[in-house]
């Protein structure tokens, strides 16, 4: 696991972006395959999706040859409802790049057989050389994807029962309304997000925290599956200094003097 600490939450989001694109060009310039990228939904990415989309405008990036998996989508809410994360991926992101329709994959919480829906995805995973980076973000309890606290580690694409806190929170985006919010939605799993060549988990403002200090200096448990990526070979945890203000000085010097030296 590497920690990168941006000042702001704007400079966290540009770092990403860039390390997304840098990753693309790279690969594209050894390789005819596609980039296989892992997204995530929600407002801690909408920074890096917007600097994507100008990297896109600007002609310094392109998505022709990407395929990309989603994290999670509610179930039973349409795809064309506002908040189904259908919705807010074409909002915030598709409708903005070239990536081709046919490449774009989101779990489909409408499926008759969400057990069979959930198997073909990871399927649809298996079928690529592998996800080359999953972008996410950490929920406040710690969480990544809808893995809830308690997720099994070795947990693979499947439906889950939300918590009363996660519902809580995204309850803001269903008019404060909780009871708008699902119950029950489906993820990729703690195993599925780690399979991915590189993980690198967004984290911004004083209540992503305790979450972050937990998931970086805390044990390897269920309880917090942030703290899956300790033992990622690949694994990046960017954040701002709201969300880095828990960690140990002797942690934030660590990983500092890291990236300076990489640097040089």
């Amino acid at each position: 696991m590497k920690v990168i600490i941006r000042k702001t939450s704007e400079e966290a989001s540009l770092w990403a972006a860039h390390y997304i694109a840098d990753r693309i060009r790279e690969k594209a310039a050894v390789s005819d395959k596609p980039f296989i990228l892992g997204l995530p939904t929600g407002s801690t990415p909408i920074g890096t999706y917007k600097e994507l989309i100008r990297m896109y405008e600007a002609g310094e990036i392109s998505f022709k040859n990407v395929i990309t998996f989603n994290m999670d989508e509610y179930v039973g809410l349409p795809e064309s409802h506002p908040e189904s994360y259908h919705s807010f991926m074409h909002t915030n992101f598709f409708d903005h790049v070239d990536v081709p329709a046919q490449n774009i994959h989101i779990l489909n919480g409408n499926a008759p057989d969400l057990d069979a829906e959930c198997a073909a995805y990871e399927a649809a995973i298996a079928q690529t050389d592998g996800i080359d980076l999953f972008l996410g973000g950490v929920g406040e309890d710690g969480h990544i994807a809808f893995n809830e606290p308690f997720s099994a580690l070795n947990s693979r694409t499947r439906v889950v029962t939300l918590t009363h806190d996660t519902r809580v929170v995204n309850s803001r985006f269903f008019d404060n309304d909780f009871n708008q919010v699902p119950k029950q939605a489906m993820t990729v799993g703690v195993a599925t997000i780690c399979s991915a060549k590189e993980v690198l988990i967004l984290g911004f403002g004083p209540k992503k925290a305790a979450a972050i200090k937990a998931g970086v200096e805390g044990p390897y448990t269920h309880c917090i599956t942030l703290s899956a990526l300790q033992c990622h070979e690949h694994g990046l945890v960017v954040v701002d200094e709201a969300a880095a203000s828990q960690l140990s000085a002797e942690t934030v010097s660590y990983f500092q003097a890291v990236e300076e030296a990489e640097g040089e």
